[in-house]
């Protein structure tokens, strides 16, 4: 599938109707998912035919689109039962039968759970840790790499890369910025002032230098 056509296709995914802020539930849009699941699978062959989880599902566009890309199978965890259920509306919607779904809370997870090295390929687009969460980006990434066997795939605020970088080096794991994005965001809560902000946003890859491909 094209880049072009895999954008097109993933206008369709619903989103939040009411987010909740606590929850950073801001949608992914169509092109930024497109564009980084497009280089997943033509870069570094981390989609087609491998057993991808997707941390922080929300309304399941990055699921959607692994889905699209032929990964074997998919499984999204997220903590809100609404996103989930607006996720099984989408997975419907477009007749999408190799996704299931984990409501938990990731930031209480035992590194060392049933789900260890469990998946080929991460795919998240983490809570920030603006707010009321500061250092839940960091909490997601630990869980991330905790259940990938080949790479994890991220999004993070570039004004954290020089931290995440540290962290990465600490755990012995490999950081390489894909891009840097530009993350629209929309004006999707009562306190936002303006119509939609400009975030500077990092897509990284972070995978594991000892291991045999």
């Amino acid at each position: 599938m094209k880049l072009k056509e895999l954008e097109s296709r993933l206008q369709g995914v619903d989103h939040f109707e009411e987010p909740k802020i606590l929850l950073e539930q801001y949608p992914t849009s169509p092109h930024i998912a497109a564009h980084m699941l497009y280089t997943i699978q033509s870069h570094y062959d981390d989609i087609e035919d491998k057993l991808v989880g997707d941390l922080g599902c929300g309304c399941g566009m990055l699921s959607v689109g692994a889905a699209m890309l032929g990964c074997g199978a998919c499984i999204g965890f997220d903590i809100d039962s609404y996103a989930l259920d607006v996720c099984l509306r989408n997975f419907e919607e477009f007749e999408i039968n190799n996704i299931d779904l984990v409501q938990c809370d990731i930031t209480g997870f035992n590194t060392n759970t049933r789900w260890h090295k469990t998946f080929d390929t991460v795919i998240m687009n983490p809570p920030f840790g603006t707010k009321h969460n500061k250092g839940i980006d960091m909490v997601f990434l630990e869980q991330a790499l905790s259940m990938a066997q080949t790479a994890v795939y991220s999004l993070h605020k570039t004004a954290t890369r020089e931290h995440i970088q540290k962290k990465s080096y600490d755990w012995g794991v490999k950081m390489e910025v894909i891009a840097e994005l530009r993350y629209n965001l929309p004006a999707t809560y009562k306190f936002h002032k303006h119509k939609s902000v400009d975030i500077q946003v990092d897509f990284v890859r972070f995978s594991f230098p000892n291991k045999k491909r």
